[in-house]
Order: structure tokens, then C-alpha cells, then sequence
């Protein structure tokens, strides 16, 4: 049941040897959400999320996690899969799952038990026994997340868990997420892929250069800017013409305005009482991606795109 924030920070600020990493980061994330932290490689995403876990503390700033002021001591309740990874490449599936498990505190004979569950219903039966060596990259990924997770956290967080992942393990990965989140635990994850956050997300933070541009709702950053209208019409020109908002732009045959203010009934009125001929028009609500350029600048939205594209041709 979902009730007050499972994280809140206000004013985060961290510098390393004089230099600012994060500054002024505000955060809050609702129980039971799954809440996105957005921004290219190198934006502050990971010294956030360590704050935020008592794995380093802040130069300046408050944070409560799960109700405490002290992040450290909510451990056995939070699962957290870091950026850079690591498994014991002898120790079989079961044997990391249940290990992981008991660092938080889990018997481990419970959590080898679980581990075969969780390796059986996800399609990983057969492996149940084998050493992590013989896995492919994404299969030993998704035995670290069963790791992090099998101890039944209240929150599990996950830094760029998506990274080096095919498209179907990412897609196994979003249904896991999205399970959790059914179940009632918190899940925050960080990400450049925006695509992600866009499926997954209630809320997200962006954050660009160490300092946040954006917290809030994912319709919140969306309707920062106006829906886009596109229009084709079977007549070339004509006096309805003059009706079009002065953005308006044509391309492919195709006209594309923002929503007027006043709505599109007195534009679709000019253009029948016109004779435009109107063949196709559709009204699309930006997306994500889109608020973020608005917010985050075009730069920003290049240095992301970019990173994905080497990833995703590595």
C-alpha cells in the first residue's frame, strides 16, 4: 500500500578533491513507485544514488530513506544493484543468489530456495547449477538482479541496469520492474536511455552537469511543452491559410503546428468553411524525449543519444 515518500533529499551537494559532482539535488520518491533518474554518463546520477544510500554522505544536504535519517541502516531492506558489476565466476546461480541474499541478512538455505524459484519461473531452470563463467553477459546480469532483489526488499535501487543488456533481457528487465512495483516495493533506477524511463516511470529527475533540471511527474516534463499538430490537406494554398499559427511548417506535404492556444475546432472550422480538403490530420502529445531536450538543452540530448549508440553497437 502506497502512503508517504520512501526517499526524500533536499539541497544534496557533493565535491570531490574541489570539484562539484552533484549540487543541489531535491528528490522525493513515493512508496510503491518506480521513480527514473535521468541524465548523460557523467551527470551526477551515481554520487546521487550513493547518497541517497548512506554509501557516502553529503558535504551539504538532508536525506531520510525508508524513515530513516541515517540511509546506512536501512540495508537489510533495500536491495541496490551498482553500475559496476561483479560475480564470483566458480560459485553456481543458486550459490550467488543465495550469498547475495545473505549479506542482507537472508538464511541462506531460504535463499537458495528462492534462487530456484526465481531461476525457474524466469525461464533460467536449467542454469540452476551451472557456474556464472558459463553464462552470457545478460543471463549473469539477470542472476546479480535476482541477487539484489531476493531478499524481498521494501526498496530496490538500480544504477544504468539496462547497460550492456539485448533487447529481450531489457524487456525481461522492464517486467521485472514492473512485478515489483505490482507487489508494492519501491524501485528507483538511474538511466541515459530515456526510452526506459519513459515506459517505466511515475516520476523522474533529470540531471545534467551535477545539478537537477527537472523533478516531477514524466506528464509534468511532457506538458511542458504544447502538443504538435499535423495536418495535410488536398488543396495547396487558399485564404485558410492565414488561419495556420505562424510556426507552422511544411514538410513532406504536410503542415506541423503547436496546438493552438484556443484549441483545434475554430481551425478545423476555417478549414472546411475554406475548402482545404482535409486528408489526414493528428494531434501528438510530445514525448519524453522531447521534454528533455527542452529541459536538459540539445547538447545534452546529443551526449545521451550518442553514449546509447555506442552501447548498443558494442
Amino acid at each position: 500500500m502506497r502512503g508517504g515518500l520512501a526517499i526524500e533529499a533536499k539541497g544534496l551537494f557533493k565535491a570531490f578533491d574541489g570539484k562539484t559532482a552533484v549540487d543541489g539535488v531535491d528528490i522525493a520518491v513515493p512508496e510503491g513507485s518506480i521513480y527514473g533518474i535521468l541524465g548523460p554518463n557523467g551527470a551526477g546520477k551515481t554520487t546521487t544514488i550513493r547518497m541517497l544510500l548512506g554509501i557516502i554522505d553529503p558535504d551539504r544536504g538532508e536525506r531520510t530513506l525508508l524513515g530513516y535519517d541515517e540511509p546506512i541502516k536501512a540495508a537489510p531492506i533495500v536491495g541496490y544493484l551498482p553500475e559496476e558489476r561483479g560475480l564470483y565466476p566458480s560459485m553456481t546461480t543458486r550459490e550467488v543468489i543465495a550469498f547475495m541474499g545473505a549479506l542482507r541478512g537472508l538464511p541462506l538455505e531460504i535463499g537458495r530456495q528462492r534462487a530456484e524459484g526465481m531461476l525457474s519461473q524466469n525461464g533460467l531452470g536449467d542454469y540452476v547449477n551451472k557456474p556464472i563463467k558459463s553464462l552470457s553477459k545478460g543471463m549473469a546480469q539477470t542472476v546479480q538482479l535476482f541477487g539484489t532483489i531476493v531478499h524481498r526488499p521494501k526498496l530496490i535501487v538500480l544504477d544504468e541496469p539496462f547497460s550492456g543488456l539485448d533487447a529481450i533481457n531489457q524487456g525481461r528487465l522492464e517486467s521485472l520492474i514492473r512485478a515489483e512495483a505490482a507487489e508494492g516495493t519501491t524501485v528507483i533506477f538511474s538511466t541515459h536511455v530515456i526510452a526506459h524511463a519513459e515506459r517505466l516511470c511515475e516520476r523522474i529527475a533529470i540531471i545534467a552537469g551535477g545539478r537537477l533540471r527537472f523533478e516531477g511527474k514524466v506528464a509534468e516534463a511532457r506538458d511542458r511543452l504544447r502538443p504538435q499538430v499535423r495536418l495535410r490537406t488536398r488543396v495547396e494554398d487558399g485564404a485558410w491559410r492565414n488561419a495556420l499559427p505562424g510556426n507552422a511548417v511544411k514538410t513532406d506535404g504536410h503542415f506541423q503546428f503547436e496546438l493552438p492556444e484556443s484549441g483545434i475546432e475554430p481551425l478545423l472550422k476555417t478549414l472546411i468553411d475554406g475548402g482545404a480538403g482535409i486528408e489526414e490530420l493528428s494531434i501528438e502529445r510530445p514525448g519524453l524525449h522531447d521534454a528533455f531536450v527542452a529541459i536538459a538543452g540539445d547538447a545534452v540530448a546529443r551526449e545521451m543519444e550518442n553514449s546509447t549508440r555506442v552501447e548498443e553497437q558494442a
